[in-house]
């Protein structure tokens, strides 16, 4: 039995999560009004899971969770509204050590919650079996955007090496991938020789948020695909949420696409598509295949296809995943060149395209 804190100020959205999650035979519901409720219920009802709104009077969801987070860790599905600000304030609840989030269809108050109840079901079901990262890693680099916002000093410009077609990295993550993928882009230089395409499940709202986070703190340019991009060494390129991210040649030259979501993927932007299009335009022997937190086996052939081709491949291990599937799969295959953990993995790409 999976023991749950629904936490929103909305009676509304308290009663149409329970009843949710009461439909289903193993989780045992408990419901908390504001934060500060929530912390009282996670030191007494020590639930395995808790999904937490954001804006909610008393105490927020953003200061309940530091609290949560401080006195007894349990994983966080965070669920938020639709809207930018809603995408700030998730991030930031991700690097306070949240395990995953859920985007509300309808707003603040959404009468259409079950549109996303099967997503919801299996986000909280895999957050329950998670690790939460709450200790310095995650709150060190919460003070360090912090400080980097604050200093507002010039951002050294990279080098644009031009059109980049001899190599090439590709990175597919899922569940826990946001703060992940802020662990290992900074650690790649102003010279990194490679592009990045990155394939983030993550809603269409959020993305382009994502990107300009991570540009903030990337010495590469890390930009969002919402319209079709050259592609340049010097850069990071987030799928568009919504959408799925596809390599193609235009005008003789390697470029990237948003292209609608295929009915043929269960989960966007996909990376199986981008690991398969990635093969059909670059030499496999120059692919670098990265794969990171997530559940699920999203690409996990193609990826398995990059080694088999000759290309190298990076597993996260399961000591550092949040949500060890996405890895499990690719080695399950046998399409792991290495298995790492975090830690380790940015310097394995930094050496493996000639750092």
């Amino acid at each position: 039995m999976i023991k749950l804190l629904v936490v929103d100020d909305s009676a509304l959205m308290r009663r149409q999560l329970s009843t949710l999650f009461q439909a289903e035979s193993d989780f045992e519901v408990r419901q908390a009004r504001n934060g500060r409720e929530a912390v009282a219920e996670n030191r007494d009802f020590q639930p395995d899971v808790v999904t937490l709104d954001i804006n909610m009077p008393e105490m927020d969801g953003i200061t309940a969770l530091s609290l949560i987070m401080a006195e007894r860790p349990v994983p966080v599905v965070m669920v938020s509204s639709l809207t930018e600000k809603g995408a700030l304030a998730t991030f930031e609840a991700l690097n306070l050590g949240a395990v995953d989030y859920i985007a509300k269809p309808g707003g603040t108050i959404s009468l259409s919650i079950g549109e996303i109840k099967d997503e919801l079901v299996n986000k909280v079901r895999s957050a329950a079996r998670s690790r939460p990262k709450v200790q310095g890693r995650a709150k060190g680099l919460a003070q360090r955007l912090r400080e980097e916002r604050e200093q507002s000093a010039p951002r050294p410009v990279a080098v644009r090496r031009g059109v980049a077609s001899d190599g090439v990295v590709v990175i597919g993550v899922s569940t826990g991938g946001p703060r992940t993928l802020e662990e290992i882009l900074p650690q790649l230089p102003l010279d990194f020789p490679w592009p990045v395409l990155v394939a983030q499940h993550m809603p269409a709202a959020f993305t382009r948020s994502f990107a300009e986070r991570l540009n903030s703190i990337c010495q590469l340019e890390v930009v969002e695909v919402a319209s079709p991009m050259t592609i340049e060494s010097g850069h990071v390129y987030i799928a568009k949420g919504g959408a799925d991210m596809l390599v193609v040649q235009r005008a003789g030259k390697p470029t990237l696409i948003a292209k609608p979501e295929s009915k043929a993927h269960l989960w966007h932007p996909s990376v199986e598509l981008l690991g398969r299009s990635v093969l059909e335009h670059y030499d496999a022997a120059r692919v670098l295949g990265v794969m990171l937190t997530g559940m699920g086996y999203d690409g996990a052939d193609a990826f398995a296809e990059i080694k088999k081709g000759g290309g190298r491949t990076i597993a996260e291990s399961e000591e550092t995943a949040v949500v060890f599937g996405m890895p499990a799969e690719l080695i399950e295959r046998g399409g792991a060149s290495v298995i790492l953990p975090l830690e380790k993995i940015a310097n394995q790409i930094n050496v493996w395209a000639g750092r």
